[in-house]
């Protein structure tokens, strides 16, 4: 248990609260339809996800601009399946993508549930890499932006998670000390990793089932938080 010490919770929100997998595979579901792609949605998304991952780890590490990260994606995927568009067509991809992406809004098993039970005990806040032109978005039309103080976005400070600066912006922002502060979040080494060198307590949401030193606190359901906090 933790509770005696945290007064400032600090989430992730994308594969977080926000559930960012199936709100993309019903936002690429509308893109193909709009540029004709004439490919199983399922045989894209199984070559996609990883792929995304592998350009969100080398956006936060800046090895690819933002620009980089939209195209490359796209055009390594379809690649797969020996599909060549022009760049001015995966660009206009990128961007319907980015415009359908915060339309639906579903939430992992528990979120609003949870929220609701720290908020009567704790000050909310939310520590994105996502774009700040659509996490803003996604807050707004799932309905839980009303339980965060704060929001602090990567590119608000000019750096990414892990990036110890992001955690230290965002607990200035709330006006929260390290030792009275935890970051819940999905990704071992952009949230955890990085709240842990920024001096904050960790909840790892280990929904992957990714093995993890004992010496982490992880959860695999959204309501386990409750034994922590």
């Amino acid at each position: 248990m933790l509770n005696n010490e945290i007064k400032d919770v600090f989430f992730d929100l994308d594969h977080t609260l926000w559930d960012f997998d199936r709100n993309s595979g019903l936002a690429f579901e509308r893109v193909f339809q709009k540029h004709k792609i004439a490919l199983p949605l399922s045989d894209f998304l199984r070559e996609y996800e990883p792929i995304n991952l592998i350009y969100w780890k080398k956006y936060r590490e800046e090895r690819v601009t933002k620009e980089e990260l939209r195209r490359g994606r796209l055009t390594e995927t379809f690649n797969i399946f020996k599909l060549k568009f022009p760049i001015e067509t995966i660009d206009a991809m990128a961007v319907c993508y980015i415009e359908e992406l915060p339309v639906d809004n579903h939430l992992f098993i528990g979120t609003v549930e949870i929220l609701e039970y720290l908020s009567r005990k704790y000050n909310l806040h939310i520590i994105t890499n996502g774009f700040e032109e659509v996490q803003y978005q996604k807050l707004n039309n799932s309905g839980i932006k009303r339980y965060f103080n704060t929001i602090t976005t990567s590119e608000e400070v000019g750096l990414k998670k892990p990036h110890p600066s992001v955690f230290k912006t965002a607990m200035a922002k709330a006006s929260a000390t390290p030792q009275k502060s935890i970051m819940i979040g999905d990704s071992f080494e952009a949230d955890i990793i990085g709240a842990r060198n920024a001096g904050m307590h960790t909840l790892f949401f280990n929904y992957r089932n990714e093995e993890v030193s004992l010496e982490y606190f992880a959860i695999n359901e959204l309501f386990e938080i409750k034994n922590y906090l």
